[in-house]
């Protein structure tokens, strides 16, 4: 049986890791959980899976979430509370969900403790793809990506090496605006924006589907996962959203990974890795799908794709920036503090701001994550 620590306990994609283990009692434990608040479902899922630990990030819900958890398990929280929980010698998989910056630091843990590292959490490989991909290999710890594209890759990369692809094919389903006429983003409404037509994610996952930084993102993200040139990696918007990911491999064949648009597929793949386990997971029924179709990326009306690859092929500390000046935007967006239209403008303009440093330390990242999100503020 393998332990577990889960980090972003209460979130979608921490959600459907506990309804994987729920289903696969004999073969998953839940060691511990992490979430920032959300006390109701953190006592609701001590009381289900009996985790040695809670930690919340928020301090103001520590005293709170104390008083109504008893029995053995212990709560801590503060500074270094995620590392605690990801270090921990008798935890077989250390899974990742936090969204934003704030993964990095758990991450880096885990990494130096040479664990096996389910990782849904894009953002820290986006700031430090090098630097975490170097410090894994010294550690000998194994990151595993969750997110559904890279998951993809990794399954339809099998045994081969990198220097076996051609070109990998990053699949996205367009998000809720790809019908939508670039003239009224100008008046889209929170609710508009999370109207995702395929997947149930968290909400700054999804405004990022939306502005298809997502797919920027995981270009970064497959980069350094796959040890890939940015030019080999295409982003193509697929709307049906099964095939997840496809390489073509040098001697011209392609391999690609089908499923139905469900999270819990690539969780489970990652938490079973190297092996398989059956599961209910709803099936792709191919008369009902009937076709696939593909599209080009629209990058006029999606700015984020050019900032990405701009970004990458800058280097430096330019993804980091993107990264965290992208988050702060966005959650000005869904405070309704500006317009959806800004949220580019806003990233274009630190990028732009933004000073070089060529080969960045991780608290060079820090610092300059820190800055790029304080621009942000300042310039809107």
């Amino acid at each position: 049986m393998k332990s577990i620590s889960l980090l972003g306990s209460t979130g979608s994609i921490g959600r459907n890791v506990l309804d994987v283990v729920r289903k696969n009692p004999d073969k998953f434990k839940i060691k511990a959980i992490a979430a920032r608040e959300d006390i109701d479902s953190l006592v609701s899922q001590v009381e289900e899976f009996s985790p040695t630990t809670v930690a919340v990030t928020d301090g103001k819900c520590y005293e709170d979430l104390k008083k109504k958890i008893s029995g053995k398990t212990k709560v801590i929280s503060g500074d270094g509370c995620l590392e605690e929980i990801t270090s921990d010698s008798d935890v077989d998989i250390v899974f990742i969900s936090i969204s934003g910056t704030a993964a990095l630091r758990p991450l880096v843990a885990a990494v130096q403790a040479g664990k096996v590292i389910a990782l849904a959490s894009k953002e820290p490989i986006v700031s430090a793809g090098k630097l975490i991909m170097d410090m894994a290999r010294e550690n000998s710890a194994v990151i595993l990506p969750v997110d559904s594209e890279h998951s993809a890759i990794m399954q339809c990369l099998g045994e081969k090496i990198s220097s076996d692809i051609s070109k990998i094919y990053i699949t996205g389903s367009g998000g809720s605006l790809r019908e939508t006429d670039q003239a009224e983003f100008d008046h889209l409404s929170v609710e508009d924006v999370l109207n995702h037509p395929k997947w149930d994610m968290g909400k700054k996952i999804t405004v990022d589907s939306a502005t298809l930084m997502n797919k920027g993102l995981e270009v970064i993200e497959a980069r350094w996962l796959f040890d890939v040139e940015a030019e080999k990696i295409k982003i193509i918007i697929h709307p049906e959203a099964v095939i997840h990911s496809m390489i073509e491999f040098m001697d011209g064949t392609i391999s690609a990974s089908l499923c139905y648009p469900d999270m819990r597929y690539p969780i489970l793949k990652a938490l079973s890795y190297p092996g398989m386990i059956d599961n209910d997971f709803p099936r792709v029924d191919f008369l009902e799908i009937n076709k696939f179709s593909f599209e080009e990326a629209n990058r006029k009306k999606f700015p984020a794709i050019d900032l990405a690859y701009n970004a990458l092929n800058d280097g430096g500390v330019a993804p980091a920036v993107l990264n965290a000046a992208n988050e702060t935007a966005v959650g000005l967006f869904l405070d309704n503090k500006i317009k959806f239209n800004r949220i580019m403008g806003l990233v274009e303009s630190v990028l732009k701001a933004h000073k070089r440093v060529d080969e960045p330390s991780l608290s060079d990242i820090q610092v300059i994550e820190k800055w790029a999100s304080e621009e942000v503020l300042r310039s809107c």
